[in-house]
């Protein structure tokens, strides 16, 4: 095995995962790192729970190679399920039960002795914000004790990797920074996978993110760097009273490669919104401000550049991925980038 591989907590080599011949999972693979926190994006219906499950040994692989800190998920299941904690989106927690008795009793699942058990559940009962509802039952509780209790029982045993499907669904921003906070804690203890749908706490949690999309991996690395491959084009925005004219001339003085992009209406004082990109990330902010300023046509209110965001780098990825399909067969090869990634 390769020093890669050695290092890695998870490895996918050319998965593939067919129901009734349809293809939900088409050849991807991927590597993530002992410690590291990914993140696993898709729109609905990419085949993200499909590979969470096959991850798991819930579900076995049609093709290719899943492993987990080195043991083959489909060769090894049982011994794999002892490695992983699993958290999947609609947790199946019992109601009755209260919330001490549950996770002694999945602890107890897990093989965990009773000497160890009861100092672990007191550390997680602490570190998940758990203590004051420990002996209340669980189906009483509200969505985000029950969403922390679903992460308590997932690194109850401290496996060495944990598998997180849409962990802050339904939680209040309040509900969102603990959990937020409580995932950051498990970097480079735990090597987690988390799979949501809300962006913002992907981007400020994980270290990498994975984008796959009918089943293949669209884009992959640190966000930062994804925006610079997929986002190239800096982006800014004016706000100013003036002609389109007067300052398409100014943009072509100040860069070339400068453009509108969309432009409003007037407001009350005569005000439009500008949206401006330009063909590489040096900030020409500086340069624009005086540019206007020195064009006795155009009034400047407000001047900025826009930040892109992970929402923005997933959009990119999957209408790129959508648009390879479309094109015809023969046209596919050259324009996907991340045919299996």
């Amino acid at each position: 095995m390769s020093d890669p591989e050695a290092a890695s907590a998870i490895v996918v080599e050319n998965l593939v995962k067919s129901y009734a011949g349809v293809t939900a999972v088409n050849n991807i693979s991927f590597n993530v790192a002992k410690g590291e926190i990914l993140g696993f994006l898709g729109p609905n219906g990419a085949g993200k729970s499909t590979t969470m499950r096959v991850l798991t040994g819930f579900l076995p692989a049609t093709s290719g190679n899943v492993e987990i800190c080195g043991t083959s998920v489909a060769a090894e299941t049982g011994a794999v399920k002892r490695l992983i904690g699993y958290m999947p989106e609609n947790n199946p927690l019992p109601e009755d039960m209260r919330v001490v008795e549950y996770l002694y009793y999945r602890g107890r699942l897990k093989e965990m002795g009773r000497k160890q058990l009861g100092p672990r559940i007191d550390e997680l009962l602490e570190l998940c914000d758990l203590k004051r509802v420990r002996h209340r039952i669980i189906g009483k509780l509200s969505k985000g004790f029950r969403q922390r209790i679903g992460i308590a029982e997932a690194i109850l045993a401290e496996p060495p990797v944990i598998i997180m499907d849409e962990p802050t669904i339904g939680l209040d921003p309040h509900q969102i920074l603990i959990v937020r906070d409580l995932i950051a804690r498990l970097r480079g203890r735990m090597t987690v996978i988390i799979s949501s749908h809300i962006l913002p706490e992907i981007e400020m949690t994980c270290d990498r993110v994975l984008i796959i999309n009918q089943g293949r991996v669209v884009a992959a690395g640190e966000p930062a760097a994804l925006k610079r491959e997929l986002l190239g084009r800096a982006r800014y925005q004016l706000e100013l009273a003036g002609e389109s004219a007067d300052l398409a001339a100014v943009l072509a003085a100040v860069d070339p490669t400068l453009e509108i992009t969309t432009e409003s209406t007037p407001d009350a004082d005569g005000f439009r919104t500008f949206d401006l990109s330009v063909d590489h990330e040096s900030d020409c902010s500086e340069q624009l401000l005086i540019a206007i300023t020195r064009q006795g046509n155009l009034r400047l209110r407000a001047l900025s550049r826009a930040q892109p965001t992970l929402e923005d780098v997933f959009l990119a990825a999957t209408r790129r991925s959508w648009d390879v399909v479309d094109r015809k067969p023969n046209e596919r090869n050259s324009a996907a980038k991340y045919p299996s990634a």
